[in-house]
């Protein structure tokens, strides 16, 4: 055999060699990948800054039950949360909206699947003020006035981009509009709550689950500070009815600054994304969602009375 044959065939050898590693490695990549399953493993979840204290709590729970579970959630904007998803490190994401038709062609034409996505829920936003501010009362008019800066009342928001608070307010309240000069960004919902304490001058808009649980002492402290402004009610047959934020008033359309909640999981096997997805779709994370003052969108947990004959 020549030395030019025994090259080549040295060549072969090292390159079938080499080839049989990287593929061993994307094989081991692979199996690395699909190792979590509903009861165990970690992954990492990308969840709107407005729903933390549910969404903390859920977590809290679903690892009591399942020890080797863990979520590590990342609070932060909702245009974060897109962008995380569309990274392989993020399967899940909790939001207030579900996916376009745009959304869904581009992953299923990048992935090869569509990811899922459910209304779990129903939050609303609270407008809170200073308890020393004598004016808690808020017409939608006036809330229009007061975003777009002809009514010169300080606004603080979770940012001033990105956050599904500020889309919400912008689609539903100035209707595209501009926000004003007097609309001013804070670093997140706690922020805003704590800018609030020290000002009578102006108002905040933050999740109701920051807020609206009497139960909880750290927000029954809160409470000694603040008060939850008072709204219009848009679809009262009655005129001048105003109501505050509450399950109550969201669920009979009372309060009319209600937005849903949303999960979109990135999974086309059944892993830890699918495992939570599914626990807060079902009756013990629903109740945990009442539980912490907003209103399940899956169960209806109303009560019945019943007569029972002898």
């Amino acid at each position: 055999m020549s030395e030019k044959m025994i090259y080549i065939r040295g060549l072969s050898i090292i390159s079938f060699l080499l080839a049989m590693v990287v593929l061993g490695g994307c094989n081991n990549k692979k199996i690395k990948a699909q190792t979590d399953t509903p009861q165990q493993g970690t992954i990492n979840i990308s969840v709107d800054e407005s729903f933390e204290p549910v969404i903390e709590e859920e977590i809290k729970v679903y690892e009591s039950t399942y020890p080797n579970a863990h979520i590590i959630a990342h609070y932060k904007s909702e245009a974060d949360c897109f962008k995380d998803l569309q990274s392989d490190s993020t399967r899940l994401i909790i939001v207030d909206r579900g996916l376009d038709k745009k959304e869904r062609d581009y992953y299923e034409a990048t992935l090869q699947f569509r990811p899922q996505f459910s209304l779990i829920a129903y939050d609303a936003i609270a407008i809170i003020v200073n308890q020393k501010c004598k004016d808690s009362v808020f017409t939608i008019s006036r809330l229009h006035d007061i975003l777009s800066g002809k009514e010169n009342l300080i606004a603080v928001m979770d940012g001033k981009n990105a956050t599904s608070t500020v889309r919400y307010l912008q689609d539903s309240i100035l209707k595209g509009e501009q926000f004003g000069k007097n609309v001013v960004a804070s670093k997140s919902s706690e922020d805003v709550i704590n800018i609030i304490t020290n000002r009578s001058d102006a108002i905040g808009f933050v999740g109701l689950n920051w807020v609206g649980d009497n139960y909880d002492r750290k927000q029954q402290e809160l409470l000694k500070k603040i008060k939850l402004g008072l709204v219009e009610c848009v679809r009262c047959e009655e005129k001048g009815l105003f109501a505050k934020p509450s399950a109550a008033s969201v669920s009979f359309a009372q309060y009319p600054l209600a937005r849903p909640l949303y999960f979109i999981v990135k999974e086309n096997a059944t892993g830890l994304g699918t495992g939570f997805t599914n626990f807060l779709s079902l009756e013990r994370g629903q109740l945990i969602f009442r539980s912490s003052f907003l209103i399940p969108a899956v169960m209806n947990f109303n009560k019945r009375t019943s007569k029972i004959s002898d």
